[in-house]
């Protein structure tokens, strides 16, 4: 017996699942934001240390709410079709700490973290729908 899937698309399985359970997206945004602000929150120890203004910089926020800037990571822009995604947000030396420049060597401290605590936020996120269904189920 063969599987077959079929992948939709992010509205689609959004409207889908609110159409089921109307809370899940609010749970999913709260779920977002307390991942963004854990992970700022593991990200500012480890910056580098003579930095200290670079340091407070490091936050977490919806992109909606900062137009203007660009979370850390996040390409060229913030244009998402997502209106709760949430990012870290820096000063733009991030780029030249985590990289390194020429004359600077590099001290990754956004994305080893990130990668460490992105299956955390993603299991965050997935109790939040699994919590939001079992309240309408139960």
């Amino acid at each position: 017996m063969k599987t077959k899937a079929k992948f939709l698309s992010r509205e689609k399985t959004m409207s889908l699942l609110n159409g089921i359970v109307p809370e899940a997206e609010k749970e999913l945004a709260a779920a977002q934001m307390e991942g963004a602000q854990a992970l700022a929150a593991k990200i500012k120890p480890r910056a580098p240390s003579e930095t200290g203004s670079y340091r407070q910089s490091i936050q977490a926020d919806k992109l909606s709410n900062r137009p203007g800037e660009r979370a850390v990571g996040n390409g060229l822009n913030n244009e998402t079709k997502d209106p709760n995604a949430t990012g870290v947000f820096a000063d733009y030396i991030w780029r030249f700490l985590e990289f390194g420049t020429v004359n600077m060597a590099k001290r990754p401290h956004i994305f080893p973290t990130y990668r460490q605590e992105r299956p955390k936020i993603r299991r965050k996120m997935a109790a939040a729908v699994r919590k939001a269904v079992k309240r309408v189920k139960g």
